[in-house]
């Protein structure tokens, strides 16, 4: 009976060709996860450094949100989690800069959650508003985010307010309505100022996303 067994040759130019190939596809790859890394690192210290230097710009008692939009950009270009983290960090220097001290002094636990939250769920929400509409039209896109991450930012302050806050608040109203006293005497015009800022900056905004989105593409 003739042998039907085949054999196997090794061969190494096939074996080596194989690697390099793999080689090949996990350079793109690598090289896109220190950009996101690198850009990450980037827009987190331009939030930083943003909040900052709002502290000391006031309408009212507190200072106004220079920051959001830089997290609206971070949120367009590195998607939800990217303006979660980015909103997180704004949160957290808000809280370490002292800026919510009139607040920690009543309630640590409320503030650290009213703060983190809002600055979380800005970051999430113009993220995601923006990745709704983007294919549509950029400029629309960056302008819903505009509004959305400080209605968001906002809406979330005023929900803590009521949680944690409510007793306080009403003493601060002094037999005012206490509807009335948050968003006169606690918003202000903290909240316009904050929504005419990244309104004003859409078409600036609208010009970083597309730079940075297409040069991320050409690197791929």
């Amino acid at each position: 009976m003739e042998n039907t067994e085949k054999t196997t040759v090794f061969d190494p130019t096939e074996q080596a060709g194989t690697a390099a190939k793999t080689t090949e596809t996990a350079k793109p790859a690598a090289s896109k996860r220190t950009s996101v890394i690198v850009g990450m690192g980037l827009m987190t210290a331009i939030v930083v450094v943003l909040q900052l230097l709002s502290s000391v710009i006031k309408f009212g008692p507190f200072s106004i949100t220079l920051a959001l939009t830089a997290i609206i950009v971070g949120g367009a270009i590195y998607g939800i989690w990217g303006g979660a983290w980015l909103g997180f960090t704004f949160g957290m220097t808000v809280l370490l800069s002292g800026d919510a001290a009139a607040f920690l002094t009543i309630t640590p636990f409320g503030t650290i959650v009213t703060v983190l939250l809002k600055g979380i769920g800005a970051g999430a929400a113009a993220a995601l508003v923006y990745k709704l509409i983007e294919k549509k039209n950029r400029f629309v896109a960056v302008v819903a985010a505009g509004v959305a991450a400080p209605v968001v930012n906002t809406g979330i302050f005023i929900l803590g307010v009521f949680v944690f806050f409510l007793e306080t608040v009403t003493a601060w109203a002094a037999g005012s309505p206490v509807i009335e006293y948050i968003f006169a005497g606690l918003i202000g015009l903290n909240f316009p100022v904050e929504l005419m800022v990244n309104l004003a900056l859409s078409t600036v905004t609208v010009t970083i996303i597309g730079i940075v989105k297409k040069s991320m593409s050409e690197r791929q």
